[in-house]
């Protein structure tokens, strides 16, 4: 499994039209194939940073999601709202068994 997390802090003014894109965005994602799971959360501690969580089945699920002219367009929308560059982090993962 792929976990990536990410986040991007926007501009107050901007903050809600942010928030619409990334919650189309992740509705959006879910549809895709590989696709286990897509949110996006308001950090506790700052309310201007917006947070993603993303789950995929593999690899190539994320890549064909990075390919989505969707989603594109929509890293490509926000990029007029942020305070700086956005962060992104890509982890391959194991679930494990409760201890």
């Amino acid at each position: 499994m792929i976990l990536v997390t990410g986040s991007i802090i926007v501009q107050s003014k901007s903050f809600e039209e942010a928030r619409r894109l990334s919650i189309e965005h992740t509705h959006r994602s879910r549809k895709e194939p590989g696709c286990i799971s897509h949110d996006v959360h308001i950090d506790c501690d700052n309310p201007m940073r917006l947070v993603f969580v993303e789950r995929w089945a593999d690899r190539d699920a994320l890549l064909k999601h990075f390919a989505v002219p969707a989603s594109r367009q929509f890293i490509k929308d926000l990029s007029a709202f942020l305070v700086e560059p956005a962060a992104m982090e890509i982890y391959e993962t194991k679930l494990m068994d409760r201890p």
